[in-house]
């Protein structure tokens, strides 16, 4: 491979990679009774509309249809990726979760 194909390579792979991970939190908002797009936009008041949250909205299916979706893997695909302030979010819908002792 030479060394521009495989930068495109790299970039084509963390691009699917990121969608992935827009795809994983917003099922994971599905999946417990939340809306992603007010998340997103309460943690990020400043940016507009979010396409790829959009795009990744499109192919969610109902909690019913979906996988089960750990808190702690939502939680590590958002850090992974850089979003620690919407893990911050996030985590502050799973405290108010569980139950109280």
């Amino acid at each position: 491979m030479t060394d521009k194909k495989t930068e495109d390579y790299i970039i084509a792979s963390y691009q699917n990679d990121e969608k992935m991970m827009i795809l994983v939190y917003a099922q994971w908002c599905i999946n417990n009774d939340l809306d992603p797009e007010t998340l997103y936009k309460e943690t990020y008041p400043s940016q507009g509309n979010n396409q790829a949250l959009a795009e990744a909205l499109d192919l969610t299916v109902s909690k019913e249809e979906s996988e089960y979706i750990p808190n702690e893997t939502v939680l590590n695909v958002l850090q992974l990726f850089g979003n620690n302030d919407l893990a911050f979010t996030v985590q502050q819908q799973i405290d108010q979760m569980k139950p109280s002792k």
